[in-house]
């Protein structure tokens, strides 16, 4: 099984921290030219400096904001200027924040589906011609279960999830003709600073602590403990390789078993 990725070049978003940054060392270990892309300057900087890197690699960086549609495509289109092709593009940010959808304020939906779907939309727009030229294109967008099994206290999330994935789809029956795959990866609750968050925030709300929150949300996954960003990252590597040639279209949830629906 071929999953040696040199010689592609990755654009991986939301890049500096937790799964997006586990994804940018995995694809860079494999082979690919990786560039980052996320706001904050510094923290790119810094994980440039720690993506594996041989003689024929070349990793760099951008700078955008997902809420900032017009800057994020000027960035990006001038990058493709510079390498030609993207042939693996990661969807990647950070979730909206938590709460009942009944309570949430149209503001927090606008900005949700900006900085998930409008921002993936355009990304997608500006790479997919470089993808046709050469006959090969990935597109992995990372999600949630949620679009399975809406989760608890997360309602502006459970609605935009669902509306990429559903995009999602519909875009691998339009690009798979083209050699361009598009598939969703969905993590189940992963070590990351965004699960910290909310286990920090239903601790508070059942005024429980931290620890009481974790034990109940390990026992609820099938191996009884939160992912490794890294085994998410895995997953990514292996949508993106000449070994997924012929999966398109797939919601692949990567949770431990705890999602109960097929």
């Amino acid at each position: 099984m071929n999953i040696d990725l040199s010689n592609k070049n990755a654009l991986v978003c939301g890049s500096t921290q937790g799964i997006g940054k586990a994804t940018a060392m995995e694809l860079a270990e494999l082979g690919a030219n990786v560039t980052l892309l996320a706001r904050n300057e510094d923290k790119l900087k810094k994980v440039l400096q720690e993506l594996p890197k041989n003689d024929s690699q070349k990793h760099q960086f951008l700078v955008a904001d997902f809420q900032d549609l017009t800057k994020l495509k000027e960035v990006v289109s001038n990058y493709l200027k510079e390498v030609e092709t993207i042939h693996i593009l990661v969807n990647n940010t950070g979730g909206p924040a938590g709460g009942p959808v009944f309570s949430a304020s149209i503001e927090e939906f606008d900005k949700a589906f900006t900085q998930h779907l409008k921002a993936n939309h355009l990304l997608v727009q500006t790479v997919v011609p470089s993808m046709k030229k050469v006959g090969f294109g990935r597109i992995i967008n990372m999600i949630s279960t949620s679009v399975k099994q809406p989760l608890d206290g997360l309602g502006v999330s459970n609605t935009i999830r669902g509306a990429v994935a559903n995009w999602a789809k519909t875009l691998a029956n339009e690009l798979g003709q083209f050699g361009i795959t598009v598939n969703n990866v969905l993590p189940g609750a992963t070590a990351t600073s965004r699960l910290k968050q909310i286990i920090d925030n239903k601790a508070s709300k059942l005024n429980k602590k931290v620890e009481e929150v974790e034990d109940v949300m390990r026992n609820q996954i099938p191996l009884k403990r939160f992912a490794n960003p890294s085994e998410i990252a895995n997953a990514v590597a292996f949508l993106s390789s000449e070994a997924a040639s012929y999966i398109n279209g797939i919601n692949l949830p990567v949770d431990g078993g705890r999602t109960k629906s097929l």
